[in-house]
């Protein structure tokens, strides 16, 4: 598949919250993805020897000794450190809001992402614990953002409506991807070792199921939910429109960027790229919930080696949630019941990354625990 998109990697500058970038080296997207690399075995060898060699049960800590060797193979090393990390939320609106498939108007994605400028959105309280930085992007709102700490790059002021045309053209939503990439290059430059995904977008759980349906080979009755709170007759009201989205768009399942095009939206082509830049850039992506995990499919698609540098958080409510990752053979780690989108199960799921950090560590080896070494038995 040709990539037509320029990918540039930027110095960046961040004075006041506001980042401005000096464009260097340009890269096409067929690049970024050819120059993704697996993780690093060594490291990961490295790594598991040290866990067995401390004093506890041979992978006693189960998934979290798991984490912290994937995070060794990103990061190329066995003594793997995130210090500084982004939650990097993607802003959009979604022009099939017009059908009522949503409880609230457009007007809310802008709100929203304001209310992240201001540190007050639900993914920025619980950010304060985490030690990590909100970045709100515009890469698709209906109008700019007015608050210094948004970082606009709207590719086009929101999306066609899917149940009448296209979402966009596919022109646009490579230029999203690109953007996308670019901001893990922008905040590699300054120092973020560690990308949560989320997206704010009203509307998006329904550019989502239309594009789950496709990928997944499912009646959209089988991956709609309620998203953020619809009744039973509006949930009626969705899956019919996302019926008519695909009559009308004819996506094509073998094509990420068709998908994303005629029934996604710029939100989950933004963070498309983001997934492909952090794999290129070697950094950890977090995948949040079932919006992220459609973009983590379509990135997936792109370049396989990407899904080695994704973590899978948390699975949502949503129908289509773990159906997606098990698609991407990829197992969450919780099971919280959460559905509020901004990032919000991939910052709960952060401290657990954490704690398994700090086992690595902090535990003593056997000698120094006066414990006799466990062995692998047959």
């Amino acid at each position: 598949m040709p990539f037509a998109i320029a990918v540039w990697a930027a110095e960046c500058v961040v004075d006041a919250d506001i980042v401005t970038c000096k464009g260097a080296l340009q890269l096409n997207l067929e690049e970024v993805v050819e120059k993704i690399v697996p993780l690093d075995q060594s490291a990961i060898e490295e790594a598991w020897i040290h866990w067995d060699s401390l004093c506890k049960p041979l992978r006693g800590f189960g998934k979290l000794e798991e984490l912290v060797v994937q995070l060794a193979g990103i990061r190329r090393t066995s003594v793997p450190e995130i210090k500084k990390r982004a939650v990097v939320i993607m802003g959009a609106d979604n022009g099939v809001v017009g059908e009522g498939v949503s409880q609230t108007g457009s007007e809310v994605t802008a709100q929203v992402l304001e209310n992240m400028g201001d540190k007050i959105s639900s993914v920025c309280v619980m950010s304060r614990l985490l030690n990590a930085d909100v970045i709100p992007v515009n890469i698709g709102m209906n109008t700019d953002g007015k608050h210094p700490a948004i970082r606009n790059r709207a590719v086009r002021y929101g999306t066609g409506n899917i149940a009448k045309e296209p979402a966009m053209s596919r022109q646009e939503c490579l230029k999203a991807i690109e953007e996308g990439i670019r901001i893990i290059g922008e905040l590699k430059q300054e120092g973020y070792d560690l990308i949560i995904t989320g997206e704010m977008g009203i509307g998006n759980t329904t550019t989502s199921s239309a594009c789950a349906s496709v990928i997944l080979n499912k009646d959209p009755g089988e991956v709609t939910g309620r998203g953020a709170g619809l009744s039973s007759e509006g949930l009626k009201r969705k899956i019919s429109v996302i019926r008519r989205a695909l009559e009308v768009n004819h996506p094509d399942p073998q094509d990420a960027v068709d998908v994303m095009a005629k029934v996604g939206g710029l939100d989950i082509a933004g963070m498309t790229g983001c997934f492909l830049g952090a794999a290129y850039y070697q950094l950890p992506v977090l995948i949040d919930g079932f919006i992220s995990g459609v973009s983590a499919y379509f990135a997936a698609q792109l370049c396989p080696v990407s899904k080695e540098y994704m973590y899978a958080t948390h699975c949502g409510t949503e129908p289509a949630a773990e159906m997606i990752l098990d698609a991407l053979g990829l197992e969450p780690v919780l099971y919280a019941g959460m559905h509020l989108g901004e990032g919000a199960g991939a910052a709960a799921f952060l401290p657990l990354l954490d704690q398994a950090l700090n086992v690595y560590y902090g535990l003593p080896v056997f000698a120094a625990g006066k414990v006799e070494a466990y062995e692998h038995l047959k």
